[in-house]
């Protein structure tokens, strides 16, 4: 039996850079709060490989075939992509931003 190798998780600059700005945001009510927010993203993310269609498709994906996902937690919305060897972390946006079709 051949075992399937998992897909890498890589990150879009924007992204990365938006979960830092809302650790920041959040941080300056609650250092801890930013780090629950940030852990939890972090784990589900990090948990993604193992079952990298758990979330369903990106409505705001046009277009969309199924390997755009996205999930919301703690009112942010990750969109990733997912392909045979990479799921990539598109973007993070707060839940009350005005949502971006793409």
């Amino acid at each position: 039996m051949v075992k399937k190798k998992k897909a890498i998780v890589s990150w879009d600059k924007t992204a990365f850079l938006s979960l830092q700005m809302a650790f920041e945001f959040i941080s300056q009510d609650s250092v801890s709060n930013a780090e629950k927010v940030r852990d939890t993203i972090l784990k589900i993310i990090r948990g993604l490989p193992n079952n990298p269609e758990r979330f369903p498709p990106d409505k705001f994906k046009e277009n969309n075939k199924g390997d755009y996902r996205a999930f919301e937690k703690f009112s942010y919305r990750i969109a990733y992509r997912v392909s045979e060897k990479e799921i990539k972390i598109l973007r993070i946006r707060h839940v009350r931003q005005e949502p971006k079709m793409h």
